[in-house]
């Protein structure tokens, strides 16, 4: 095809899709000029009472079917209790004892490291400067330094009295008064001017420690040479940090993650080195300087740990951001700089950055998808033409994106009418569809091996015979992904029939087999997700293989799914081979599919296939026994393994790790 022939063909194109929306603008306006006739009857407007009634009703109804029913609402009202039960573990019933205090203050670690605590003051309230500065004071690990640079003005000097009184009594307290308030960055460079200690912490003026946050991060450096911690927090109301809003635990690092959310946030303590020849906050990036800070030093970073500890507590009050990014409306402009900045750091030129419907400051980021490389769409099938056609059709009419070919790995059907279809698809669209046959028992690892060996895509995705396209965009969200050098496998966003979510990505060792679970499962479809997490794209542990993409380089270097998994969690395994291999798996909400969960083979909870599944999770088990125990990391360990939708573990203090 010449230039002339392709600008044609894309003028085409683009006229028909102007007609598509001229049409659907007009049958809009028709439409909304009907409905302004019938709300201005008068018989209309006099049957409202009843209508709201049964609106009323209907939600209600509604809102008892999302929830399971009325057994469920009562299962999660106990559920809700037992949370708030166990919350009361992380206040202040979690500071150590008389006993355990000693034991930490006596502990000596090889590295007993000097932490410079930097803390800019201005017009700190008194009673948030008194127990801000004494949660440092009583830290168990006591090789400590706290700098204090004040911008407070003329009317608050009361906050230089008191933190002089505190560095009379302890010569480890440095105050600065500043001449003027050079804002949070100006007056945190200013701490850091002061600070002589091997590592620096960043502590809010108004915020409080655990007693044991410097201890645990000293033991952190020196079990597994942390150059940057952080911890998990919570956010408390006003006075007493017992009246929690907010409990945060958080994944450990995962780049895709802080890029859309600063997830990362409190209790940041980094080595000093790490900023060597960089400034510490940036004052173009003023209300968002700490997620812009973070971005710069976890890419420097040779080991970052999360403590999975509430070591934090963030005080909500008017005007703090804890309360809401109303407080600081410029920090949404400037966060989006920062992560604007970070990613052409790493190399990426063209992006958009919006605002998600979960927080204004969690993102959805478009990268742009370089050329357009061949996707191989791989769908094994028996039988189940309506299924399949359903599936074929939705890739076929609803994609945007053209350079696809689709490959049905065609197992041991028996009714005559799949065979036509297959011969309807192979003269309808001879130059996107093939199909193959694979012989033998239905193993889905080797029936999927078949279809990638046939396939002339540079990408890979493996497709279910029972989902069905949602999103128009969906191949562009995974392939803007999947061409990333660091990334394995991508997956979407999938529902059931009734909108409810099916897959939103996998954790390992949850679920009663302890094996791998599906997080926020059977959640209504517009769940904004636990701290927002069905907002944006993640970093997880593994995908579903109902939808996933990968390059086809990779699947051939880690031999593809393995065989010996027939039928159950050869995906994740899959997944976890690739993450061995230092690249990371990610999940999307924005590729968005139904899917018809086993429709197609029948659950796997009865009889032979009960069996079958139980010897393959103990194979799985097995193989993956270490990463089993070290805990999903994109999964914080204080949440139940027995539960998909992020609750607390019950247990009382165990859900602390070692």
């Amino acid at each position: 095809m010449d230039y002339k022939e392709a600008y044609e063909k894309e003028h085409l194109k683009n006229v028909e899709l102007v007609g598509t929306i001229a049409d659907l603008e007009a049958k809009n306006a028709d439409l909304v000029y009907q409905l302004n006739r019938i709300k201005n009857n008068p018989l209309w407007k006099m049957t409202k009472p009843a209508r709201s009634a049964y609106h009323f009703a209907a939600r209600q109804k509604r809102r008892l079917q999302n929830c399971g029913g009325v057994k469920d609402v009562f299962v999660k009202l106990g559920r809700k209790g037992r949370e708030r039960k166990a919350m009361k573990r992380y206040g202040t019933n979690s500071f150590p004892s008389a006993e355990e205090r000693q034991r930490q203050e006596e502990t000596t670690f090889d590295r007993m490291v000097k932490v410079s605590i930097l803390v800019p003051l201005y017009n700190t309230p008194k009673s948030y400067l008194v127990e801000m500065i004494d949660s440092v004071v009583t830290q168990t690990y006591q090789n400590w330094e706290l700098c204090l640079a004040d911008g407070s003005d003329d009317a608050h000097s009361f906050v230089g009295d008191m933190c002089k009184e505190y560095a009379q009594k302890d010569s480890r307290i440095v105050y600065k008064k500043l001449e003027k308030n050079w804002g949070i960055s100006g007056n945190t460079n200013e701490c850091y001017l002061m600070a002589t200690g091997e590592y620096i912490g960043l502590f809010d003026h108004d915020d409080v420690l655990h007693p044991c946050a410097l201890y645990e991060y000293v033991k952190a450096i020196n079990e597994q040479g942390a150059d940057y911690l952080y911890c998990d927090e919570i956010t408390f109301h006003k006075d007493d940090i017992n009246k929690m809003l907010t409990l945060h635990f958080k994944p450990d690092y995962a780049v895709d993650n802080l890029r859309a959310n600063n997830y990362i946030c409190h209790f940041s303590v980094f080595a000093r080195e790490l900023l060597e020849g960089t400034e510490l906050f940036r004052s173009q990036f003023d209300g968002s300087q700490d997620h812009d800070m973070i971005l710069r030093l976890t890419d420097n970073a040779k080991k970052v740990v999360h403590v999975p500890q509430v070591l934090y507590y963030w005080r909500s009050h008017p005007g703090s951001v804890a309360s809401g990014i109303e407080a600081k409306t410029y920090a949404i402009e400037a966060a989006k700089g920062a992560v604007a900045e970070h990613l052409r750091h790493h190399g990426y030129e063209h992006f958009k950055i919006e605002s998600t419907r979960a927080f204004e400051t969690i993102f959805r980021i478009r990268y742009q998808v370089d050329g357009e490389p061949k996707v191989s769409i791989v769908i094994a099938n028996k039988d189940h033409l309506e299924d399949l056609s359903r599936c074929v059709e939705s890739v076929i009419h609803k994609s945007t994106y053209e350079n696809y070919e689709i490959i049905i790995v065609e197992n041991n059907s028996e009714t005559q009418e799949i065979f036509d279809y297959y011969e309807k698809l192979k003269k309808d669209y001879p130059d996107k569809i093939k199909v193959v046959k694979f012989e033998g028992a239905f193993n889905y690892s080797k029936v999927n091996n078949l279809g990638v060996a046939w396939a002339d895509g540079e990408y890979i995705v493996l497709l279910n015979n029972d989902t069905e396209v949602i999103t128009g965009n969906w191949i562009e969200e995974l392939l803007m992904y999947a061409q990333r050098k660091d990334v394995g496998v991508v997956g979407g966003k999938l529902y059931y029939p009734d909108r409810t979510i099916q897959h939103a990505g996998i954790v390992i060792g949850l679920g009663a087999h302890r094996t791998a679970g599906h997080t926020h499962y059977k959640q209504p479809g517009q769940n904004l997700g636990y701290m927002g997490r069905l907002c944006y794209a993640q970093n997880v542990s593994a995908v579903t293989g109902a939808c996933f993409m990968v390059k086809k380089a990779d699947y051939e270097t880690v031999g593809g799914l393995t065989e010996e998994f027939e039928i159950s969690l050869n995906d994740v395994d899959f997944c976890l081979k690739l993450r061995e291999k230092g690249l990371l798996n990610v999940f999307t909400p924005f590729a968005e599919l139904y899917h018809y969960e086993s429709i197609s083979r029948g659950l796997d909870d009865k009889g032979e296939k009960a069996k079958r599944y139980n010897a393959e999770s103990a194979r799985f088990k097995d193989k993956w026994k270490d990463q089993l125990e070290k805990g999903d990391p994109y999964y914080n360990v204080n949440f139940s393994l027995d539960r998909s939708d992020f609750s607390l573990k019950s247990d009382d203090f165990s859900a602390q790790r070692e």
